[in-house]
């Protein structure tokens, strides 16, 4: 017990000792620190450095658009109303059910009757079966039915042929074999 006495005593003045050691003087007054005096005025009485010269500013060459008597590229008043082969959708004809889908989400499931009676019949993506004959519309491109036969529907769509007009493109509907 009277060895840990001891101990304490020994390391608590060993850490004075080193604090003593480490702060200034205790003569010494707060604000007397003859070295940072000198060195803060020393830095005063240098030159100031001199500024570095503003950036030149660019000279821009200048430029005069002239090209507004020219026609638009993207202005549809250039493109020919009547361009192509004069084919247009009629805007008027009220759209039938099958004209909702894809061409090639409609399936041909089989056929009815014989002759100029033969009718197709087609499975549309929401499982409802239509009965097809010639002059029906179906798909999204207004293909029109052309001919029914027991194998096949053949239509002819229209699509646009990038021009402003219209082209018949020929598409068909075959059975399925399963």
């Amino acid at each position: 017990m009277m060895n840990m006495t001891i101990c304490k005593r020994l390391s608590c003045l060993a850490l004075l000792a080193l604090l003593a050691g480490c702060g200034r003087s205790i003569t010494s007054k707060p604000g007397d620190a003859p070295n940072l005096k000198a060195w803060v005025a020393e830095v005063r009485a240098l030159p100031a450095p001199p500024l570095e010269p503003l950036p030149v500013m660019q000279q821009f060459e200048t430029f005069e658009y002239a090209a507004q008597g020219m026609r638009d590229p993207f202005s549809d008043a250039w493109t020919n109303p009547e361009g192509g082969s004069g084919l247009r959708p009629d805007p008027n004809r009220r759209k039938e059910p099958l004209e909702l889908f894809p061409l090639d989400s409609l399936d041909m499931i089989g056929s009815i009757g014989k002759g100029p009676g033969l009718v197709a019949l087609v499975m549309a993506p929401d499982k409802v079966t239509y009965r097809i004959r010639p002059g029906v519309y179906l798909g999204q491109s207004d293909g029109r039915v052309t001919g029914v036969s027991e194998d096949r529907i053949d239509l002819i769509e229209l699509v646009p042929d990038g021009a402003g007009g219209w082209l018949e493109r020929p598409a068909s509907i075959a059975l399925d074999d399963q």
